[in-house]
């Protein structure tokens, strides 16, 4: 009997195995599949988008709910920052270098998709940044949906890797705020005598 019941108390902690150290292969795997999804996905749109779109002719689909609009973008996502293109593969690297991090004690399979959308996202747009023109670390990012207007009347024009980015932060936030951690474990909020308390389990 634990102690909590020897005491009367009331509880919604249930006893079980903390998380182990180390990493999960399959968080790992996954979060890399997610990745490489993402950026294969970014990368042939972007391709059928310079092919098969001309700049300054949006196309009108899903009766004008989205407009195919072909844009050459010098700034961070959702045309943010023009004219400090230099700057975004810096960060892009150091998103890179931090999700690598993140992965050495990854053992949450959810984390591992929100983590591989947002280094998918970020890949992506680094790819343009890197091999497009005007050059190196110069290059402008191919954007092509537009929402409700043909030039970003209502919304920026994105593309798939700014879609990926944003749905992986805002994963990573819903994840944060349900308690479920990185390192496979989940945090619990218990009211106990008026007071919140937090306890851990497996996830």
């Amino acid at each position: 009997m634990n102690a909590d019941k020897a005491a009367g108390g009331d509880t919604a902690t249930e006893p079980g195995p903390g998380p182990r150290p180390g990493f999960s292969g399959r968080a790992v795997v996954v979060l890399a599949i997610t990745a490489l999804v993402a950026v294969g996905l970014d990368q042939i749109v972007k391709e059928l988008s310079t092919n098969g779109l001309t700049e300054g002719e949006p196309v009108r689909v899903l009766g004008g709910l989205v407009y195919l609009s072909l844009l050459r973008n010098s700034g961070a996502a959702f045309s943010l920052g023009s004219g400090y293109t230099w700057v975004f593969p810096l960060v892009t690297l150091a998103v890179i270098g931090w999700i690598t991090w993140m992965a050495v004690r990854l053992r949450s399979v959810p984390w591992a998709v929100a983590l591989g959308l947002v280094l998918g996202g970020a890949l992506g747009n680094l790819g343009d940044r890197l091999f497009r023109a005007p050059g190196p670390f110069q290059g402008h990012v191919v954007d092509m949906f537009s929402l409700f207007g043909p030039y970003a009347e209502y919304f920026a024009v994105f593309n798939v890797a700014d879609a990926c980015l944003s749905v992986g932060v805002v994963l990573a936030v819903l994840l944060e705020l349900t308690g479920r951690q990185r390192d496979g474990s989940r945090v619990a909020r218990t009211a106990k005598a008026g007071k919140s308390e937090k306890t851990e389990k497996t996830a």
